[in-house]
């Protein structure tokens, strides 16, 4: 027992002093060679704060586009998913919900024309983005709420579509609040 006790604690310690320590500050390290020094890049308009670039952000209102929905309230300090799975009868109700209520908030659209992402939580509670198909599928609503050209709507989207990175890894995407920070500022 003695020659298995031993080991152990010393592979516990080591991983404690490397993970707690040295890892950490290495990573911390690597952050403050980033132009925001890792602590994130707060969006500013006119002097005022508006949110976090990388953080979802909670737009319910018909003149924005909506945010892919979040399991933590887009609390940051508590990230995470529900952790309910996809036959979860409570998820599920959760979702039927979310499909409810933006069918009523869109009338044009069909069930079947609603992206996932704006139905689902992501792993995280914080994705910033939504797909390129979940912005397209609001911009009636917008268009109609700040009696603009759905036209007009639909270029706003179309600038703001981050292509994947490298042109292959990930998917095409929209930042919401950039969008609805621009949004705000058109005539």
């Amino acid at each position: 027992m003695k020659q298995n006790i031993l080991p152990a604690l010393r592979l516990t310690i080591f991983c404690m002093i490397f993970f707690m320590g040295i890892y950490t500050l290495v990573v911390l390290a690597a952050a403050q060679t980033l132009p925001d020094k890792g602590k994130g890049k707060v969006v500013i308009v006119n002097g005022q704060e508006k949110g976090w670039e990388l953080i979802g952000q909670k737009f319910t209102d018909d003149k924005y586009f909506w945010s892919r929905p979040s399991a933590v309230d887009y609390n940051a300090a508590g990230a995470g998913g529900s952790n309910k799975g996809p036959s979860n009868p409570d998820y599920l109700q959760q979702v039927q919900g979310r499909i409810d209520s933006f069918l009523v908030h869109n009338p044009d659209v069909k069930k079947e024309e609603i992206p996932s992402d704006l139905v689902t939580a992501s792993g995280s509670g914080l994705d910033p983005d939504i797909s390129v198909q979940g912005a397209y599928v609001q911009v009636k609503r917008i268009a109609k709420a700040r009696n603009l050209p759905v036209e007009r709507v639909q270029e706003l989207v179309k600038r703001y579509i981050t292509k994947p990175l490298l042109s292959m890894f990930g998917t095409e995407r929209v930042n919401v609040l950039q969008l609805n920070i621009e949004l705000d500022g058109t005539k």
